[in-house]
């Protein structure tokens, strides 16, 4: 679960930082004001979880077999596909029902969070 964990949050990461690349060089030209900024919003959640998927492979190391944390790092790529995912495609769409979309990622990174918080609880008790 580590190993898998933490190459889904690498992969991820370089995703973030080639998008937040591309969208501060390629589309700021490009997108009018309100759709960079839902473009911005997205790389920041999706370079956030990134790290916060990272914590959950380290975390795993010494907890293999937590399900917890498998919950936690699973809810949290689940948002950043949703989430993320859903702000990329409204900034270049426009399609404003994607908007609908978006709060399915953030509960599924408030449940991760919630999952990371519990795992932790257990872990240092």
């Amino acid at each position: 679960m580590a190993k898998l964990f933490i190459t889904l949050a690498s992969l991820s990461g370089m995703l973030a930082v080639a998008f937040g690349a591309f969208g501060a060089h390629a589309l700021k030209s490009r997108l009018d004001d309100y759709a960079l900024g839902v473009y911005q919003t997205a790389v920041q959640y999706h370079f956030y979880h990134s790290l916060a998927l990272l914590a959950v492979g380290i975390i795993a190391l010494g907890q293999p077999s937590s399900a917890l944390l498998r919950s936690a790092g699973w809810l949290f790529l689940l948002g950043i596909v949703v989430f993320s995912g859903s702000l990329y495609l409204l900034s270049f769409s426009g399609v404003r029902w994607l908007g609908a979309v978006t709060p399915l990622g953030g509960l599924a990174f408030i449940a991760a969070w919630a999952c990371l918080a519990a795992a932790s609880w257990k872990l240092l008790a």
